[in-house]
């Protein structure tokens, strides 16, 4: 392609494009404008921008909108009275009506501006379409046309000047918008697209607004996306351009592409229209229709339902489903069990025992030791008072502390000493009681008296002589040769050698003339006795009175008590009042 082929296609594309750009509605003019700070008085006014007249920039051409001076910020906008595609914009700034070059003051004033394309008064709520950050009072255009293929409704005009800000060399010290016309090209309608503003917007546009100049979309419906929104979400997506994430549906499947909703419900863990709530604390599985474990402490996990944060007192396992065991109970499972009866286990919440407690212990978890004086199962039994150190003994067996007492035995000291024992330690023997019963298990006294040969408290002396039988009450026949020596059991005579019957054997009756020959002397002695004492007092009364007539009658019975007691030494009596030599009587006894 020669020089001169190239040129005649560079000069097509402008006049094409110049062709494009003017098929485009200006859809600013004789709308709504509005500016920050006006100048005083008239004809000044925002609205001078979009009169569609600037063919006079000067201040007196009362074609421009002109803004108060020392001011820090400008703000001029144009209502274009609903959201509009918009192709490219055209600015036309005053000029004062000579040369535009570095000279002219307005041109440090036009520096640094910027469009911004909003849906709503407020800039920072819409797109900036230009900022100026490269022109130069020697560069800058006084008629700037700015491509901003954009929906809006509002095309607003900024520039400040900051104080404390640094600005590039050639800026004004303060803000200004001196535009003597703005020009906002698209379509007039909404929907549609192209040169010609014929061609309508795919179906699934947001509002209906598509690229005025592709048709792309320039945003989709709920659900929709690509390019000319003919796509519906996926990928587990969904919503305004699929920016939305599905919940857990059933299975991992792709929820609805508009409202996210799961087509056969949710999966496990999750609940609500679009899945995506989890299950409160106490349910899980799929939808969340599952109830966690009562015995859960804190709830379970949504998805599996085991119990993350443990089990409450007197429970175990993964999803709290076995009760304590194993002697243990409470929270964890990490107390001991007391001392139950038969080492049954203990309430699996509480520790309670339900038969009671083993020997030694007593309380409702059974981990109290008996009290001194008790012992056995519940503590029930009291210690025997005939134990050694009485009311004390082993709280489980009962055994006594410091053996039994005398006349109990056994390891409680409940049993009496018997076969035969008595005392302490029952160490002692019985005598011979009556019958052969047993002794007072604790003095050995035999109750009933004693067997025949015995006699005394505990029937453990032998009949004296002379005497035989129970208790030793019955005498030795006199028929015997010898009546001082007889059996003491039977009463049998004993003869030397041998014993024999004397009340048929004819060699006892020697014997029984003797017996009665002594009873015949007796008997004399004591009729002489009792004389003699009578005698005896008499004279002593005579005596006394004849000393001491004054005494009294007491002082004279223990004068002849005296009297007596000599006489009864003397074994004699007295004659006349004179004491008698012994007889030859007593001699012979």
């Amino acid at each position: 392609m020669n020089s001169e082929t190239g040129l005649y296609f560079c000069l097509f594309g402008v006049l094409l494009t110049d062709r494009i750009i003017s098929a485009y509605e200006n859809v600013a003019i004789n709308k709504t404008a509005w500016q920050q700070y006006p100048y005083p008085g008239q004809p000044w006014g925002a609205d001078k921008a979009v009169d569609g007249r600037f063919s006079n920039r000067s201040h007196h051409g009362g074609q421009c909108t002109i803004s108060n001076n020392k001011k820090r910020t400008a703000i001029w906008r144009v209502d274009l009275g609903r959201v509009l595609s918009i192709h490219h914009i055209t600015i036309y700034y005053r000029t004062d009506n000579i040369p535009w070059d570095s000279s002219n003051d307005y041109t440090a004033r036009f520096l640094g501006f910027s469009i911004y394309i909003s849906n709503t008064t407020n800039k920072d709520e819409g797109i900036l379409c230009f900022k100026d950050t490269n022109y130069t009072r020697a560069i800058i255009p006084e008629n700037v046309t700015i491509e901003c293929v954009k929906h809006g409704q509002y095309v607003i005009y900024y520039n400040e000047r900051r104080p404390g800000v640094t600005y590039p060399d050639g800026y004004s010290m303060y803000a200004f918008n001196e535009l003597c016309e703005v020009e906002v090209y698209g379509c007039p309608s909404s929907g549609f697209y192209g040169n010609n503003c014929y061609l309508p917007c795919p179906l699934n546009c947001q509002e209906g607004y598509c690229n005025i100049v592709s048709g792309s979309c320039m945003g989709c419906i709920t659900g929709f996306k690509g390019p000319r929104c003919e796509e519906q979400c996926d990928n587990n997506r969904y919503g305004f351009e699929c920016n939305l994430t599905c919940g857990n549906c059933s299975n991992g499947e792709q929820c609805n592409h508009v409202k996210g909703s799961c087509p056969n419900g949710c999966d496990v863990g999750a609940q609500g229209d679009t899945c995506d709530e989890a299950c409160p604390f106490d349910r899980h599985g799929e939808n969340c229709v599952e109830i966690c474990k009562p015995t859960c402490r804190g709830g379970c996990n949504r998805f599996t339902g085991a119990c993350e944060f443990g089990c409450n007192a007197g429970w175990k396992g993964t999803f709290c489903e076995n009760e304590c065991d194993g002697w243990f109970y409470g929270a964890e499972c990490s107390i001991s069990c007391g001392s139950c009866l038969n080492f049954e286990q203990c309430h699996h919440i509480n520790g309670t025992c339900f038969g009671g407690c083993d020997r030694g212990f007593q309380g409702e978890r059974c981990t109290e030791e008996c009290s001194e004086g008790r012992y056995g199962y519940n503590c029930q039994e009291t210690c025997n008072i005939n134990c050694g150190v009485p009311g004390r003994c082993n709280r489980v067996t009962g055994q006594c502390q410091g053996g039994c007492q005398e006349g109990w035995k056994g390891t409680r000291c409940d049993q009496k000493c018997d076969g035969g024992t008595f005392g302490l330690n029952c160490a002692q023997s019985c005598g011979v009681c009556l019958d052969k019963k047993q002794c007072h298990h604790i003095n050995g006294t035999c109750l009933n008296g004693c067997d025949k040969g015995y006699q005394g408290i505990n029937c453990t002396q032998v009949c004296p002589e002379g005497f035989h039988g129970y208790n030793c009450q019955e005498t030795c026949s006199i028929t015997c040769r010898d009546p001082k020596n007889c059996d003491s059991i039977s009463g049998q005579c004993s003869v030397i050698g041998h014993a024999s019957d004397c009340d048929t054997n004819s060699q006892c009756y020697p014997s029984l003339y003797g017996v009665i020959s002594t009873l015949c002397l007796s008997i004399a002695l004591n009729i002489f006795s009792a004389i003699w004492i009578f005698r005896n007092r008499a004279c002593n009364g005579q005596n006394q009175e004849k000393k001491n007539k004054k005494q009294l009658s007491t002082e004279q019975t223990t004068s002849n008590t005296e009297i007596y007691d000599k006489v009864e030494d003397n074994a004699g009596y007295q004659e006349l009042c004179q004491i008698s030599q012994p007889s030859n009587y007593d001699k012979l006894r």
